[in-house]
């Protein structure tokens, strides 16, 4: 059962489709998981960086907190009071200062009196002390958090106006930011190497890791963040870090995806590949199918006229007539040849169903074979009022081919030349053999036909092709002539080109390698 041409496309558009449909479900899918892989590397990493920062800017507060209580001995143990202070005298007067921001004022804040310590209260032989009403000891207590409070947050505020004005080397240590990262963006579930540096507002490296290049950095793979924030804003101070391997953590989601894309492809073009070859068998079957209706018609005009022939032999009267009998010969003679064109032809649809020509190749003239052939076509040629002229000038015509595939060649190539000859005028046939360089033989095939179009030259040689003839359908054929012609020649070791003007006439052009006897 053959396929109809209609059903062949429909299957195409679907699997079109389909397949069109399935790569950009593929692709949007890897987009959306490299997406959500990026959107999420990028929030650990920003996250790492900001517990980064925090952990800084705590580690420098509570370094300081520990020097000024140390160095103030702000509260002995003993008493169970605050005894010194390393404030200014205004604090003992019940006010204290707080250092502002660089350029603007100090703020003055009040602050309730220090608690008395009263020597006299003591625990002796075991047995408490009288002790105050209760109100009065709630009141001093409230008092006493009151003033430690107090002096905290001067401590507090020394703190952030001292730490503001030392080097940023000091403050964030190279090891300490490394330790810190490595820690966080672990904690994170991030274990790529990286790159950092600290630069300032203006772009400066204050220090940065060996392997850390700002011109060569990829905006898409690093990131930054503010440290210090509360410093004033010309002693601003960034972090910057670099992954260099991001892009292959990121793509490393979709390796797996990778081989199915690649096999959707592929399928894809097997798909097609397999469309095409539907067609091209289909084509071919039709053609076979025409060609063998054709073949039977061709063959019993050939056998008709044979068969009468012999009947005619058979009568005693017309084998008396010397005329007759020569008349009958020669019938009998060209329905013979024509029998065996339609043969050759059959031969010629065998040949490209094999991948190699079987060929018994022999050293042969070729000036003599072509002689012979032109003189049998002779006949052919004048039937319709024109002639064939052969120039064969070669000198040394000795090639190796197949005489029987040689003969065809040269055979197709002239009844193309009738086939499509121009009826306005007489046909006009040239064969010409010339000897070229490189110890080459040029056959050359000329006519004055219709000619060929120059969008028709570049395919001549496809098999199954018909160059078109316009307003003439007299043509018979099945595009397998110059095909078979091309691949003989191919064969041969030699090379085939066609030259045409349309309305001129064609030239065919052979060139095979001579052999030396």
């Amino acid at each position: 059962m053959i396929m109809k041409k209609s059903i062949i496309w429909l299957l195409a558009i679907i699997m079109g489709i389909t397949f069109a449909g399935l790569l950009y479900i593929q692709v949007l899918y890897m987009k959306n998981v490299v997406r959500l892989r990026d959107e999420y590397f990028s929030q650990g990493v920003k996250r790492s960086l900001s517990e980064v920062a925090g952990n800084l800017e705590k580690s420098e507060t509570r370094r300081f907190l520990i020097e000024d209580v140390l160095e103030g001995d702000l509260y002995d143990p003993s008493v169970g009071a605050l005894l010194t202070m390393p404030v200014s005298q205004s604090v003992i007067n019940d006010t204290y200062t707080v250092p502002a921001r660089p350029g603007s004022q100090p703020i003055p804040q009040h602050m309730p009196p220090a608690p008395v310590i009263n020597p006299e209260i003591r625990f002796s032989q075991g047995q408490p002390a009288l002790m105050p009403p209760p109100s009065s000891v709630s009141e001093r207590i409230k008092s006493q958090y009151l003033h430690q409070r107090a002096l905290l947050d001067e401590v507090v505020i020394n703190i952030l106006s001292e730490s503001g004005n030392l080097p940023i080397e000091e403050r964030a240590d190279s090891a300490a930011v490394s330790d810190l990262l490595k820690m966080h963006l672990e904690s994170n579930g991030i274990t790529l190497p990286f790159e950092f540096a600290i630069v300032n507002r203006m772009g400066g490296v204050v220090y940065k890791t060996q392997g850390f290049d700002p011109s060569a950095l990829d905006n898409n793979n690093t990131f930054v963040q503010q440290l210090f924030p509360n410093d004033s804003r010309t002693r601003t101070n960034y972090l910057k870090v670099y992954f260099p391997d991001k892009k292959d953590y990121i793509y490393h989601s979709i390796k797996f995806l990778v081989p199915s894309f690649f096999l959707t492809i592929l399928l894809l073009i097997l798909s097609v590949y397999t469309i095409v070859v539907a067609f091209r068998q289909k084509k071919l079957t039709e053609m076979k199918n025409d060609f063998i209706n054709n073949m039977t018609h061709e063959f019993k005009t050939p056998i008709s006229s044979i068969s009468l022939a012999a009947q005619m032999l058979n009568d005693n009267t017309v084998r008396k007539s010397p005329k007759m009998l020569e008349h009958i010969s020669s019938v009998i003679n060209d329905e013979t040849k024509r029998l065996r064109f339609q043969v050759e032809k059959v031969l010629q649809m065998s040949m490209f169903d094999r991948q190699k020509a079987s060929l018994r190749l022999q050293e042969i003239d070729a000036n003599a074979v072509i002689a012979n052939i032109s003189n049998t076509f002779k006949l052919k040629v004048e039937r319709y009022g024109g002639a064939i002229s052969t120039n064969l000038d070669a000198e040394d015509a000795i090639v190796a081919v197949d005489e029987m595939h040689f003969t065809n060649v040269i055979f197709n190539l002239l009844d193309n030349a009738v086939k499509y000859r121009n009826e306005e005028r007489p046909l006009n046939l040239q064969i010409s053999t010339h000897d070229v360089a490189g110890d080459r033989l040029e056959i050359i095939v000329a006519d004055n036909g219709i000619g060929i179009r120059k969008e028709d030259l570049k395919r001549v040689f496809e098999k199954f092709y018909r160059v078109s003839t316009g307003n003439r359908h007299d043509v018979k054929g099945f595009g397998l002539g110059l095909a078979y012609v091309e691949k003989m020649i191919r064969e041969f070791g030699g090379d085939i080109h066609v030259e045409s003007e349309l309305n001129k006439g064609t030239k065919f052009i052979i060139k095979l390698p001579l052999t030396k006897i």
